[in-house]
C-alpha cells in the first residue's frame, strides 16, 4: 500500500489524533473512505467505459464509398 510500512502508518495516525483530535477523528476516516469510494466508483466507470469502446468495432462506410 504505497510502500508504507506500520511504524509510518502509526506515525501518521498520531499526527492525525493530534490535528484533528479525537472526537472529530471518526468523522474525517468517514469522509476519507467515502472520498475513496466514490474516486474508485469512477475511475471503474472510465475503464469499463475505455474497455467498451476498444471492445466494439467501429462502423465501416462500405455502402458509401466511391470508386473513380
Amino acid at each position: 500500500m504505497f510502500g508504507l510500512g506500520p511504524t509510518e502508518l502509526i506515525v501518521i495516525l498520531i499526527i492525525a489524533l493530534v490535528i484533528f483530535g479525537p472526537s472529530r477523528l471518526p468523522k474525517v476516516g468517514q469522509s476519507v473512505g467515502q472520498a475513496l469510494h466514490a474516486f474508485r466508483e469512477s475511475t471503474d466507470k472510465v475503464t469499463a467505459e475505455v474497455q467498451k469502446s476498444l471492445d466494439t468495432p467501429e462502423p465501416t462506410d462500405s455502402g458509401t464509398e466511391q470508386k473513380s
